[in-house]
């Protein structure tokens, strides 16, 4: 299976402006550029991106792992954040920290907590990315 997107960039880097497109039109010319990646201006950015990639590609592992075990979520919340620092010259993302909520009947945390975990290690995204990945994931009533 393969999925595409595409970006297009006109001007500077400070002055330009960008559109993203994905293959499904769920992104058709999404505007980006200097501000809305460095700044709060408006558009999406990449890293906005991989982020929302990762929380929807960590919410789905997990459900397929808890269901490996024998447990079906009534819901499963997940927040991911990417830091992007200056790294000599350019930048790096260097972080994704995953915040995950779940509420799963006849799960006890310490089966949750692992399921969790391996899931952080085994999300396709997360393989992908090679910065630090933290996990807080809380089992909910």
């Amino acid at each position: 299976m393969k999925r595409s997107a595409s970006a297009h960039w006109s001007g500077g880097i400070k002055d330009g402006q960008g559109t993203m497109s994905t293959d499904t039109d769920v992104l058709r010319e999404a505007p980006y550029g200097f501000k809305s990646r460095f700044e709060d201006g408006p558009g999406t950015n990449p890293e906005e991106l991989i982020a929302a990639a990762h929380a929807g590609c960590y919410s789905m592992a997990l459900s397929l792992e808890l269901g490996n075990a024998g447990f079906t979520a009534d819901s499963i919340d997940t927040k991911a954040t990417v830091t992007l620092l200056k790294d000599g010259d350019g930048f790096s993302i260097t972080a994704v920290a995953l915040s995950c909520r779940a509420k799963v009947p006849r799960i006890d945390a310490a089966t949750f907590d692992n399921i969790a975990q391996a899931t952080k290690l085994g999300c396709p995204v997360s393989k992908l990315l090679k910065a630090e990945i933290t996990l807080d994931a809380r089992l909910e009533s």
